[in-house]
């Protein structure tokens, strides 16, 4: 039997495998999200701080530390299967044994979610019980995962295994990432827009002035400036009028001030010179 297919049907089947790539791509298709993690008490103020780690989901962080002589390399994923292993957290491999089973550290199957301002604490419960340790309970995990405007997403760190008690053991981990910032929003006050719209105004009388000056006018030197005469002159009456309030004597120097006898003067005895004339 032959199979003819239309060069329309082939065109459907082009656009549609395209779609789904770009689907898949921008993880529409994808299950991991932080509506996977199954909280151990469902309350709406866990599910937003989780909610707020939305960006981090469909990422794997790894950490390797060393323990003695022991070399362990751990894995985290945000509300998704770590090392594909199912319902794990985080999981634990023996650097030295690669072929060994991982150990489940915390399964997002029993979550917490714990969050401030800038920070969020992921607690993951339920993980593989201890061999010998921590009255055989089970593991923990606690990821403390911070703020850092410098990072998008840094590296996973392992802070400290708690085993050396009787209950409440846990596996520490940070992550600092710039996601988990708070966005400030900018308010410009109608102030500033008022000084930044008269700031480019000016800016523009400034330039359009000059460039019309000097090339149309054909000015050179400070007439280059627009409407330099006036401007001169604004500058002149300025100074005049601050010299005049802001003086406390006036610019030309007033006269002396003598005061009037009340009694008058004697008059001077006049001098007579008949004597010395000859006889």
């Amino acid at each position: 039997m032959k199979v003819v297919y239309s060069h329309g049907g082939g065109s459907f089947l082009v656009w549609t495998l395209v779609v789904q790539l770009v689907l898949c791509g921008s993880g529409v298709f994808s299950t991991d999200s932080t509506k996977s993690c199954k909280l151990l008490i469902e309350t709406e103020s866990e599910r937003k701080v989780l909610n707020r780690l939305e960006p981090l989901a469909n990422k794997n962080f790894t950490a390797v530390t060393m323990v003695g002589t022991e070399s362990y390399t751990y894995v985290f994923r945000l509300c998704g299967d770590a090392g594909s292993v199912p319902g794990a957290g985080v999981i634990q491999y023996d650097s030295k044994k690669p072929e060994s089973k991982p150990t489940m550290i915390g399964s997002y199957n029993a979550t917490q979610a714990i969050g401030g301002s800038d920070w969020v604490m992921l607690i993951y419960t339920n993980g593989d019980k201890y061999d010998a340790h921590c009255s055989k309970e089970m593991r923990r995990a606690m990821i403390m995962i911070s703020c850092d405007k410098k990072v998008d997403v840094g590296q996973m760190k392992v802070v400290l295994e708690d085993r050396q008690r009787l209950q409440d053991c846990f596996y520490l981990f940070e992550l600092d990432s710039s996601l988990l910032c708070e966005v400030v929003q900018s308010q410009i006050s109608a102030g500033s827009i008022i000084l930044i719209i008269g700031f480019c105004l000016l800016a523009v009388y400034l330039i359009g002035g000059f460039l019309y000056q000097r090339l149309i006018v054909g000015a050179k030197g400070m007439e280059q400036f627009p409407n330099y005469a006036f401007w001169v002159e604004v500058g002149n009456m300025t100074a005049d009028g601050c010299d005049f309030v802001c003086r406390s004597q006036n610019r030309e120097a007033a006269p002396a001030y003598r005061g009037v006898a009340t009694e008058p003067l004697e008059e001077e005895q006049e001098e007579r010179d008949d004597h010395l004339l000859p006889m």
